[in-house]
This record gives C-alpha cells, structure tokens and sequence, in this order.
C-alpha cells in the first residue's frame, strides 16, 4: 500500500480470504481513514474485485480503469475521500444504495430509497446538520405551490414560491402528485412542461421542513404514499422539463425522469443531500444515474460540486441548452 491505494494483486489477494470483512474494513479502509477501498487497477477493469467488495459496507473506488461494478472509478479520489471522511455514514449508504437501482424496477428502486433514507434521518450526520441549521418560519402556508395552465393542446406545471426559489416543500409535493395523477388519468398523449416561476426552477427541499417528522418510520411511510417520482415518470415520456436558475436536489431529482430536460445558460444544478447526512430522497438516486451513470451520480453526491449548463449538457443531465 501506498498513501492509502493499494495494488490490485494484493486486494485480489484478500478476496478469497475467509476474512475479507475483517481485512477490509479494520485494515484496508481503516488505513484509508474512511470507509473505502482505494484500489490502483491500471487498465484491469478489475469488475472481479468491484463486485466482491460491493458485499461490504464500504465505497469501492478503482484508480485507473475500474469498470463498472466499482462504486468510482477515478484519476484523483481527493475530493471523494474527503466527501467520505465528513459523513461517512451516508457516503456508505448511498454506495449501496446506488448498487441496488440498476437490478430493481422503479417502485422497488424508490422503496429502497426511501428505506435507505429514513434510515439515515435518525442518523448522527443529519443530527448534526439540523443542530447547525437554525430556525426558520414560513409565511406562504396558505398560498398554491403549482400553477397548472391548459391550453387543450398542451399543459404547464409550474412550481410557484418565485420568492423562496421554489423550495419544494410537503404541501408543493402533494399539490404536485394530485396535478400529475390528473395527468395520468387524463390517458392522453399531450405534452407536458414543468418549470418554476421566477426565474429558477427548485431550490430543492424546504429546510425548514427537515425534522418535522419526528419517526423516521412515519417519515418512511408519508413518502411511500405520497412520493412525486413515481407520477413523474409515469408522465415522463411526454414531459420536458425547462430548467433557469437554481435546480438543487429534490429539483433536478425530479427533473431528470423526463424524457427532455433543456436549460438555459444560468442554470446550475447541486446534490447536497449527503453534506446534510441524507441521500437523495426524491427519486434522485433512479433518475440522476438513468442519466449520468451511477459512479458519476456518486462521485457528484460525494464531492457537493455545483454544476454549470455547459457541463450537465457534456455528462447527459440535460439535453439542450436554449436562451
């Protein structure tokens, strides 16, 4: 080993230890000083390795050409580690969870991460990101949170709190689902778009929100029956979402399960679920890597980056840029 990376011989070594456990996580993740396997594989795609240590709770990175049963495969894993070292607790829980999506249909796919996610709300990482996060009050309760205009050829949702950059929040998700089960029932093939109001899209979750489900259990269950990705893409094939501003989390989670996203040049995008001690918890962790790739989706989660138009057009997050 060296700088905590070690040779692929010796962890191919490990894996057909009868104490692979052991040797993984008290030795191999520890001298990493996070839970991760930092493997230099070269040009070996090293799949045998990446799916042997997907069985344990650690992230498995790969230097070099890692295929794709690595959780990461990349040229610098400084800014993944230290995404890891911070909340290592969700990094690990996100690795899983993300391993799971490809094999699952959509509905087993959200269970899991809603199951996943709760897990994580009675966690110490996002105990500490609430302790940090303040009190906040709003005064918008009573006003609507989606516009819907029909024009009999087409229909506009728009997300309606422009003073609070959408923030999307339990009563816009509700409001949300009951627009898209309409649309659904409706059984037509008109187009849909979805915005924000404005001048950006969603600023992800409200979070004055985070916390006022006591039970993690109880919170579990609240998304199961009223989670938005699964109306979202049930409509998706004939729905472009039209992103400006800000599309932060539960925004581009959402977004991404349509069949055409397109944006203008001051739109910016973020995951930043797991410096909160969360994973994405609005469908993020099926749509964002159908787009981009399960490693990418991690590595992004993991290294909190904003993310400029030009670059979600270059990694497939967007289709077009426009305006």
């Amino acid at each position: 080993m060296h700088g905590g990376v070690w040779p692929l011989e010796e962890v191919r070594a490990a894996i057909d230890s009868v104490d692979l456990e052991r040797l993984v996580i008290d030795g191999i993740a520890a001298a990493a000083g996070a839970p991760a396997v930092v493997v230099d594989v070269g040009d070996d795609p090293a799949d045998d390795v990446g799916e042997a240590l997907a069985g344990l709770p650690v992230v498995a990175v790969a230097l070099g050409g890692g295929g794709e049963s690595w959780d990461l495969a990349l040229d610098d894993p400084g800014p993944a580690l230290a995404g890891l070292r911070a909340n290592p607790q969700a990094s690990v829980v996100a690795a899983q969870t993300l391993r799971l999506g490809p094999r699952l249909d959509l509905r087993a796919a959200l269970l899991v991460e809603s199951l996943a996610y709760a897990t994580l709300q009675a966690g110490p990482e996002h105990a500490r990101w609430l302790s940090h996060r303040g009190r906040r009050t709003r005064r918008d309760l009573d006003q609507p949170r989606i516009e819907v205009s029909d024009d009999g050829s087409s229909v506009k949702v728009t997300l309606n709190r422009p003073r609070l950059l959408n923030l999307f929040d339990a009563a816009m998700r509700d409001e949300l689902v009951d627009v898209l089960k309409a649309l659904v029932a409706a059984a037509d093939e008109r187009p849909v778009v979805i915005t924000g109001a404005g001048g950006n899209f969603c600023a992800g979750g409200d979070p004055a929100e985070f916390g006022s489900v006591p039970d993690p259990a109880a919170a579990h269950l609240i998304r199961s029956r009223a989670n938005a990705a699964p109306w979202m893409a049930a409509v998706a094939g004939r729905t472009t979402a039209r992103i400006d501003g800000a599309c932060i989390g539960a925004g581009i989670e959402l977004a991404a399960f349509c069949s055409t996203v397109a944006a203008t040049g001051r739109a910016r995008f973020r995951l930043p679920e797991l410096s909160m001690g969360l994973i994405p918890g609005a469908g993020g962790t099926v749509s964002i890597p159908a787009r981009i790739g399960r490693q990418r989706t991690l590595a992004w989660l993991l290294n909190g980056s904003e993310v400029d138009a030009p670059t979600a057009l270059e990694w497939g997050l967007i289709d077009s840029l426009q305006g």
